[in-house]
């Protein structure tokens, strides 16, 4: 039998008998979209966010929760499944969309499918998701949309449990750069919007007007995101559902900026997360390290579903629960840009390996260079306006193989301890402990992506409209890059 065939049998599977499914709380996931913590609950002060601050004093807030991918469809891909992308093989971005797929193996399936066969009903939808449309996925493997009933829970049968997946906007909102249209609409919906003097900027970015206001307007998708936190609860109050619903306050990377989304360091990776329900601790704040692909596992154990041994994540809620002492994350090739990345943190140590140091951190990305920050830090560097510290961050032409940062001195990850001979000792055990997890996981991007699949997906991002001449040149010095060996 083939994998759609045996998706299509787990999704189709009978449901659970009524009276046991009743007896199963609701789960709910709140996704959003290219945002870090910038919630008045993990301290940020610019703006307040009181729905997801209740979630937090009326459950549990992780202040150490990190994605395992910070960038969306290898980040949604592992979430999904509860497992590495790297151990998949879904760990390039927006790949297996050509002609050329993905298939998941060693048994793993989609947690909706696991769900499903349990008697939930199982949807996936957000804001303004209307029809037979279903909410955002982006996932890089072949998966049946058999395995969603729908895109909202009011499809289900009387009583019975349902696995809703809400898909917010989020950072997205406020576009490619400084957006009067957005700036617009949160003064209609929120009354005024966030100034740019009161924004406080990481040490390498310039307070320039132009990353001032697009992060005065990043912080009102965070006050909108909010509110549409607010939205989902009261409805659930008002359906008389709260009390007997997890729900999961989780976003799917860090900040888009030009050290964040797509990037190991935290300002990429670090996420909030915040637990409400049923068998969640009430006004408890973790600060053990916890990992995205966690929440499938989370999610399985509350609903009474056996998890599978193939899963990754762990049930962090679970009485037997050993805390971690470490987290992983890897970052390969994002859209036409060729990377790979891989790093280990732990409570105070940040380890990250370079695999392509001769790339400069900055490489060529349509997406990335459309982003008015982005264009604004090259006009900058190029008029050599930009201090040491951020020309040697985001421009130097090539990057060191190893990056080890305190982050109990060095929250910001600026100072790069790798050649410091007082630090060996950490370097050489993170060293040793990510090649460890890279072996364990079967890390598949331990080997290049094969050119038959980089051309495969290099010809959707090509096909159709009018042809993009940035995308082609990218393309064209990835290959020679890569051709060269660097």
């Amino acid at each position: 039998m083939n994998r759609l065939a045996v998706l299509a049998s787990l999704a189709f599977a009978l449901p659970a008998p009524a009276a046991e499914a009743a007896k199963r709380p609701n789960i709910v996931w709140i996704i959003v979209d290219d945002m870090s913590a910038h919630f008045s609950c993990y301290g940020e002060k610019a703006v307040q966010t009181p729905h997801v601050d209740r979630l937090a004093r009326e459950g549990t807030r992780f202040s150490k929760a990190f994605v395992t991918a910070p960038v969306c469809s290898p980040c949604r891909s592992a979430l999904i499944t509860g497992c590495y992308q790297t151990t998949i093989g879904a760990h390039h971005h927006r790949s297996g969309r050509g002609e050329l797929k993905i298939e998941l193996t060693g048994g793993v399936v989609p947690a909706p499918v696991l769900f499903r066969q349990a008697g939930y009903y199982t949807c996936i939808g957000g804001f303004g998701v209307t029809g037979n449309k279903l909410g955002k996925t982006d996932y890089n493997f072949e998966w049946n949309p058999a395995m969603y009933d729908g895109n909202d829970w009011a499809g289900r049968k009387p009583g019975q449990p349902f696995f809703m997946q809400v898909q917010l906007h989020g950072g997205k909102y406020r576009g490619q750069g400084p957006n009067a249209a957005w700036q617009a609409r949160v003064r209609k919906e929120l009354g005024d919007n966030t100034r740019p003097e009161d924004v406080k900027l990481p040490p390498y970015y310039p307070r320039d007007p132009v990353l001032l206001q697009d992060w005065a307007d990043y912080l009102d998708c965070c006050r909108y995101t909010d509110k549409e936190v607010g939205d989902v609860l009261a409805r659930l109050d008002k359906e008389k559902l709260l009390d007997e619903t997890v729900v999961i306050f989780m976003t799917d990377h860090g900040i888009s900026h030009a050290r964040g989304k797509q990037f190991l360091y935290d300002e990429g990776t670090h996420v909030p997360l915040v637990l409400r329900g049923p068998g969640v601790a009430r006004g408890v704040v973790r600060d053990d390290l916890v990992e995205h692909i966690d929440l499938a596992a989370i999610s399985l154990a509350r609903a009474g579903i056996d998890l599978p041994k193939w899963l990754q994540g762990r049930n962090v809620l679970a009485k037997d629960y050993t805390q971690r002492d470490a987290v992983f994350a890897a970052r390969d090739r994002c859209d036409e840009t060729m990377e790979h990345l891989r790093s280990v943190r732990t409570e105070r140590y940040k380890y990250i390996r370079n695999y392509l140091p001769e790339r400069p951190h900055l490489q060529p990305n349509r997406y990335k260079d459309d982003k008015a920050i982005v264009k604004k830090l090259r006009e900058l560097h190029s008029l050599k306006k930009l201090d040491d510290l951020t020309e040697r961050l985001l421009f130097a032409e090539k990057r060191p193989a190893e990056e080890l940062y305190d982050l109990t001195a060095d929250p910001h990850e600026v100072n790069n301890l790798a050649a410091d001979p007082k630090h060996r000792a950490t370097l050489e055990t993170l060293r040793k402990r990510l090649a460890d997890w890279e072996t364990a996981t079967g890390d598949r991007g331990r080997q290049p992506e094969p050119a038959e699949m980089y051309e495969s997906d290099m010809k959707v991002y090509l096909g159709g409209g009018k042809p993009n001449e940035e995308l082609r040149r990218n393309i064209e010095l990835n290959r020679k890059w890569a051709a060269d060996g660097k």
